[in-house]
């Protein structure tokens, strides 16, 4: 089975619905399995005070403004699912509260996917595990013992998951990926591990694969100039057809 290579674009379209697509066209361009964006209901995810906080920004001088002018809504949202099926390319989200998720069901998406920070919310994991789709679990901050309890979750609504080993650094340096967590997790939960990164280069990518990881996620981007806290952690499109590539190749 070839590695599944998902291309995180994230917030990295940088609330612009065309910048997305030329994003999806190139992972699709590139030979990635999917692409995923994030979904977050502001004022659920954030307190009033860190909403408030100055912040400079191409939307404002606030948090709150930064924050609305990264977040797709249902018209975005609707233009990027056209424009995938089109490209015959899947996309999917990962959801960071109860109502993103709730909004996410009504395209019909073939995965799931849990940000590592969202690994201890116990009502999402159980939301998410109860609609059965396959599911991938980010591990980034998370202790055994958490990744204990949601697995189980997983487990009892037998809904099919992949432990994605990632660790939470933008960007990671290489001797930080601790690449062999990615046995260590299979070893411990008997179930398909894959590897989501923030490294600058490809390197921890490829080794994971070499060492039985089964998905790679990477974020993209156009430019790692552009504005936004992702960019500098993700991968251009050269570095996209490497990645593809070597993954491949291994």
């Amino acid at each position: 089975m070839s590695v599944f290579i998902i291309a995180e674009i994230g917030i990295n379209h940088n609330g612009d619905v065309g910048i997305a697509q030329n994003l999806i066209d190139m992972a699709k361009n590139c030979g990635c399995d999917a692409v995923k964006f994030q979904k977050r209901t502001i004022d659920i995810v954030y307190t009033p005070e860190l909403l408030a906080a100055p912040r400079q920004s191409p939307w404002g001088t606030t948090q709150r403004e930064q924050k609305e002018g990264l977040e797709f809504g249902k018209p975005e949202y609707d233009e990027i699912d056209a424009y995938c099926r089109a490209q015959g390319i899947p996309w999917f989200a990962s959801a960071w509260d109860l109502d993103s998720q709730i909004f996410l069901k009504q395209y019909d998406l073939p995965y799931n996917k849990v940000a590592s920070a969202m690994l201890t919310h116990k009502p999402l994991m159980e939301m998410i595990a109860a609609e059965g789709k396959p599911t991938f679990i980010s591990t980034g901050m998370s202790t055994f013992e958490q990744v204990d309890e949601t697995v189980g979750i997983f487990r009892k609504a037998n809904c099919p998951f992949t432990l994605m080993h990632c660790i939470s650094t933008y960007p990671c340096l290489d001797d930080q990926c601790n690449i062999c967590t990615v046995q260590t997790l299979k070893q411990r939960y008997d179930c398909p591990v894959g590897y989501s990164g923030h490294e600058v280069g490809l390197l921890p990518s490829v080794l994971a694969v070499a060492l039985g990881a089964v998905a790679i996620e990477r974020h993209i981007t156009l430019d790692r100039a552009m504005y936004g806290s992702d960019q500098s952690a993700s991968v251009e499109r050269r570095g996209l057809e490497l990645l593809v590539r070597d993954c491949r190749a291994v």
